[in-house]
């Protein structure tokens, strides 16, 4: 069974100051970030904005069944290990 976008948590950049809005309608067609899908489609759902104070990695939910979305909190370790990067 295919869960979210991946079964893995996305590594992402940031830096001090950036706004990234994270996709929760999960309707995207550029995983994780939003591109608008929940306005066009009226799923009543808005994105995860987050701003961020500092440079730094994070890992983002791909499986989008965090409990923590938009950051990964392990739950796609029961679907699946994580591929070898």
């Amino acid at each position: 069974m295919k869960h979210g976008w991946q079964t893995f948590p996305y590594k992402i950049e940031v830096k001090a100051g950036q706004t990234i809005a994270f996709c929760a309608c999960n309707k995207t067609g550029n995983p994780p970030y939003c591109d608008g899908s929940h306005a066009r489609e009226n799923t009543g759902k808005n994105p995860f904005l987050v701003t961020f104070e500092e440079d730094k990695t994070i890992m983002a939910c791909g499986c989008q069944l965090s409990s923590n979305r938009p950051y990964c909190d392990g739950t796609h370790a029961d679907l699946q290990e994580m591929p070898e990067s």
